[in-house]
């Protein structure tokens, strides 16, 4: 399985290679003596999917190739990678490594780069959380603002009057989610549809301020990184101790 990962992401890179060293080949022109050789524009002709399997290969090219750019890796030599591809596939002797080499030193690699993000991610959570800190001390002094026992905080931008949600209820709900700096995250107003979960099934901050809301009404909450997703995040859309503002509007509760 290790060595398709490798051969699948090596071959996303086959098709832009290929076509450079091509392009460069056609752009010189021979002339006669005493002229100088023009370097002519050339397109490399666009591929074209002549049956299912060209379908299935192009498929992977694109499924890889979106793979790749998620993944922390640095700039590659691509005649190197090219070479290595070619030796395996084509089974030719002129590796450079043995496969035990390769896998060796890719393990190495990557075990380097989740290191790195650690550390990187660790410092930011202690950013954050200074943040997120001094943010809710002045927030808390706001007219308006209210801080629970456990200190989530809350502005009430209109009062409804249908009853408050049970722990055991499920809700409806419509809400816009952004981080400190205003970026939006989450907003299913966006997606122009209502959210509808268990009251306990969302993060703490979420269940206590349903409760305490009734049918109808529509908060604005702030809500601390322990009252969210902690200093874990919540992969790369949400980062460690992140707090989270969320307007919240409480449409029904269903049955």
């Amino acid at each position: 399985m290790k060595r398709i990962s490798i051969l699948l992401l090596l071959l996303s890179l086959i098709s832009g290679i290929t076509y450079a060293q091509k392009e460069k080949k056609e752009k010189k022109k021979k002339k006669g003596k005493g002229e100088t050789e023009a370097t002519l524009p050339v397109t490399p002709p666009k591929p074209q999917l002549k049956n299912y399997l060209d379908s299935v290969s192009y498929s992977i090219g694109v499924n890889i190739g979106s793979s790749v750019n998620s993944q922390p890796i640095d700039s590659l030599n691509t005649e190197l990678l090219l070479h290595g591809l070619r030796s395996v596939l084509e089974k030719k002797d002129t590796l450079l490594l043995s496969e035990m080499q390769s896998v060796g030193i890719l393990q190495s690699y990557f075990q380097s780069m989740r290191q790195k993000m650690e550390e990187k991610n660790k410092q930011k959570a202690v950013e954050n959380k200074k943040m997120a800190d001094d943010f809710l001390a002045a927030n808390k002094t706001k007219p308006g603002v209210v801080t629970t026992g456990t200190g989530l905080q809350y502005i009430v931008q209109k009062e409804g009057t249908g009853p408050y949600p049970k722990p055991t209820d499920r809700v409806k709900v419509h809400y816009t989610g952004t981080f400190l700096d205003g970026k939006k995250f989450d907003s299913s107003v966006d997606r122009g549809e209502p959210a509808v979960f268990g009251v306990q099934q969302v993060i703490k901050g979420w269940t206590e301020a349903l409760q305490m809301m009734k049918v109808g009404s529509k908060w604005k909450v702030f809500i601390s990184p322990e009252l969210g997703y902690g200093d874990q995040g919540r992969g790369a859309e949400m980062p460690p101790n992140s707090l989270l503002i969320f307007e919240v509007e409480l449409l029904g509760i269903e049955k």
